[in-house]
């Protein structure tokens, strides 16, 4: 949607983008199977398959972001701010605006993930934390000591990415807790001389970071789904808290 408003043609997925989009889709495939021999009385994979459709939408819509905060940033040249002609700093704003959308979308997809994790896994996350995370569910995984070759996975990839992660999550929190990520940046230069020229944040080293977590994303999709689509027992049909409800046989 993003290119086409920015005059550029559609984007044709390739390496692990195109990978998780796929693994994602054999699992639809997978559950809309399931639900025409099981009639699905319990909509339970009615309710897996629209949680899975809105990862594979999310994660366009993270790429997307990615794609046009790297466009508008091409047109920011200067170092500083009150250096911006007006052309250039709405094209900062607009860089701005879809860097921030970037880091919250790694972060609401990946908590999205979680809940499709516990639910497959039958994991009770919410009994450990009501309101949880990716990574609280990462711990469950661990406390559990189930599905290690998954759970081993994912924390490896995890560990991988610990310095971009970081960082965007620190903008992250900022940005919906405190204050808008860049004026975080401006407030530290006004510390260091109140009369000085607000030199603009590294968007290069901002862009690579928000890259960086975007392929995060995607290789964990793809460890999951891939696992989940070659468990012997993905009949989806042996959870007892489901009845003829969507899950997957523990190993």
């Amino acid at each position: 949607m993003l290119r086409t408003i920015l005059g550029e043609p559609p984007r044709e997925n390739s390496g692990v983008l195109a990978d998780a989009v796929e693994q994602m889709a054999l699992t639809v495939s997978m559950l809309r199977r399931e639900m025409n021999a099981d009639e699905d009385r319990d909509h339970e994979y009615r309710k897996l398959e629209i949680w899975i459709r809105g990862l594979i939408s999310s994660l366009d819509e993270l790429e997307q972001s990615l794609f046009a905060a790297a466009f508008f940033r091409k047109s920011v040249k200067a170092g500083y701010m009150d250096e911006m002609s007006v052309s250039e700093q709405g094209d900062y704003a607009r860089y701005v605006y879809f860097y921030k959308n970037g880091f919250i979308r790694v972060f609401s997809l990946l908590d999205k993930l979680g809940t499709v994790l516990n639910t497959l896994y039958d994991l009770n996350t919410s009994r450990v934390k009501a309101h949880f995370s990716y990574f609280t569910v990462l711990r469950r995984f661990r406390s559990t000591k189930r599905h290690r070759e998954l759970s081993g996975r994912l924390e490896e990839i995890k560990d991988s990415y610990r310095d971009p992660l970081q960082k965007l999550r620190s903008r992250r929190n900022a940005e919906i807790h405190y204050m808008n990520s860049e004026m975080q940046d401006d407030l530290w230069q006004r510390h260091q001389g109140l009369h000085d020229k607000i030199r603009l944040e590294d968007l290069d080293e901002h862009l690579e970071d928000l890259r960086q977590g975007l392929e995060m994303v995607c290789k964990t999709l793809v460890e999951v789904f891939r696992y989940s689509n070659e468990q012997p027992g993905r009949s989806l049909q042996n959870r007892p808290d489901m009845g003829s409800g969507a899950g997957f046989q523990q190993q």
